[in-house]
């Protein structure tokens, strides 16, 4: 009996470890609560910590060490003292660079319309074509987001399957009177997001992050000029980018989470190139124009 309970203890252990295909951290925060009983927020960020770390996201086995690094920052704004909570939330995942210590960031995105309800103890049930709750439906919908954005930079439109269930979650939740969800809420909530995700017009803009990433960076580490070489000619691609359409908030989530990086890299270029990715950059990324700058003075 106590080799078939050890047994089965190892068996799922085995399958709770296979399921994880996030290296989610968590946070709850909650500096404009006047209150000294923290439990319900330490109850909280473990449920949601365990929601997204628990569940199976991709369709691959995922090594512990090839798990998505990600964070999740609640800012908890208002709370009527038992289940009703509203939150800002800040969104953030990163991956590998080959060969070095370098982790590039994917998404960092503010999402500042979360209310949901939560009570300790409660179970996050989830279903990705049934509204059940805000909160896992939340949780769920930038699970898929991050997972997708991660297999994009790994091969070309790798992300289109994860980036599916995100909207099925979003249709789903057409029904429910939460913000944040439809078209009409705001033309930068997740309604956008993963319209634009899943729309040709901005397939330019998920080219560029798989040639950026898998042959610029990744390629950088053992032949440096050949990865810029790469990432300079691919820069054109993003010219286009139709910034003015209605919700056209992909750009926007793109250039918050690369214009550092993408500066940082650049400066290593030629001065022609780095002059000729200055005009392209402030075409296609106008609001960090004044950062871009730099490339002009290198």
């Amino acid at each position: 009996m106590k080799f078939i309970s050890f047994a089965l203890i190892l068996f799922l252990s085995y399958n709770f470890s296979c399921a994880q295909d996030l290296n989610a951290r968590v946070q709850v925060l909650s500096p404009k609560i006047q209150t000294t009983n923290r439990s319900a927020f330490i109850a909280l960020e473990s449920s949601v910590k365990d929601f997204l770390n628990g569940k199976k996201w991709s369709a691959d086995q995922l090594l512990p060490q090839e798990r998505i690094d990600c964070n999740f920052v609640i800012n908890i704004t208002q709370w009527d003292g038992a289940s009703a909570f509203s939150a800002e939330v800040q969104v953030q995942s990163s991956r590998p660079v080959f060969g070095s210590n370098y982790n590039s960031t994917l998404i960092n995105i503010n999402d500042k319309d979360f209310d949901f309800t939560y009570t300790a103890g409660q179970i996050l049930d989830f279903n990705d074509q049934l509204f059940q709750s805000n909160l896992s439906s939340f949780l769920a919908f930038y699970a898929y987001v991050i997972v997708g954005l991660d297999y994009d930079s790994f091969s070309k439109h790798g992300g289109n399957p994860y980036f599916e269930r995100a909207q099925y979650i979003v249709n789903a939740a057409q029904t429910s009177s939460y913000k944040g969800w439809k078209a009409f809420d705001n033309n930068h909530d997740r309604y956008w997001l993963i319209e634009n995700l899943n729309n040709i017009i901005y397939s330019n803009l998920r080219d560029f992050s798989y040639t950026y990433h898998r042959l610029g960076l990744d390629v950088m580490a053992t032949n440096a000029d050949q990865g810029l070489k790469t990432i300079v000619a691919a820069l054109p691609s993003i010219a286009q980018i139709d910034r003015q359409r209605i919700g056209a908030f992909l750009p926007q989530v793109f250039f918050t989470a690369k214009s550092d990086e993408l500066l940082q890299v650049l400066s290593k270029a030629t001065p022609q190139e780095r002059e000729e990715a200055y005009q392209i950059l402030i075409k296609a990324d106008p609001s960090n124009g004044n950062k871009y700058q730099a490339l002009q003075r290198n």
